[in-house]
């Protein structure tokens, strides 16, 4: 995201007190980053475009569109980030169109003084799940099976949103903690594919 529904995930994780991290791109919502983090929740960088074929082509194309959505999200909020998630992850494939670049980026980024962040928990709402319901059992599924979980989810599908609240009640009811990603959390970081 930001997407359409950002603002009401927004307001039903405030409801919860709940802050979160939005890995953000460049779209006509962009007015919402500020929200978010007037809101205390962390915000960090995706991508200005979602570009693959762009982004991945060369470390100076990824670190273009790196830095741009860092200029884009500090002059909304505010906010000069260091968070980012790569588009795809760490471990993609869609980047083997260039191979080692992956390898390259993520020792320059770190270099560079980013965090990134890939996940261990996936509700598969970018790929297969469609409904509220089988989001909330991917996100489930995923969590019990980990100490610490750093779940991937997307605020621009109505069905992932609609999940949310079923999630946090969830987790409270089984003693988990809901926190935001900072600079000093624990980092997951995929095996590299390219």
């Amino acid at each position: 995201g930001p997407g359409p529904y950002t603002m009401e995930l927004l307001e039903l994780l405030d409801s919860y007190d709940v802050q979160a991290t939005f890995f953000v791109i460049d779209n006509d919502f962009r007015y919402l980053m500020k929200e978010i983090t007037q809101r205390g929740h962390s915000i960090g960088v995706h991508s200005m475009t979602h570009a693959y074929r762009r982004i991945y082509a060369s470390p100076e194309g990824f670190f273009d569109d790196l830095y741009g959505m860092q200029n884009i999200i500090e002059e909304q909020t505010g906010v000069k980030t260091w968070l980012m998630r790569f588009p795809g992850g760490s471990s993609n494939t869609v980047s083997s169109f260039n191979p080692g670049i992956m390898t390259t980026l993520t020792a320059a980024v770190e270099e560079a003084g980013f965090h990134y962040f890939d996940w261990n928990v996936d509700s598969m709402d970018a790929g297969g799940a469609r409904k509220e319901d089988t989001v909330y059992q991917n996100v489930v599924n995923g969590v019990v099976r980990q100490s610490l979980s750093i779940v991937l989810q997307h605020d621009i599908h109505r069905y992932s949103v609609d999940a949310v609240e079923r999630i946090l009640v969830w987790g409270f009811e089984n003693g988990y903690t809901f926190l935001p990603l900072r600079e000093d959390s624990p980092a997951v970081h995929h095996s590299l594919n390219n």
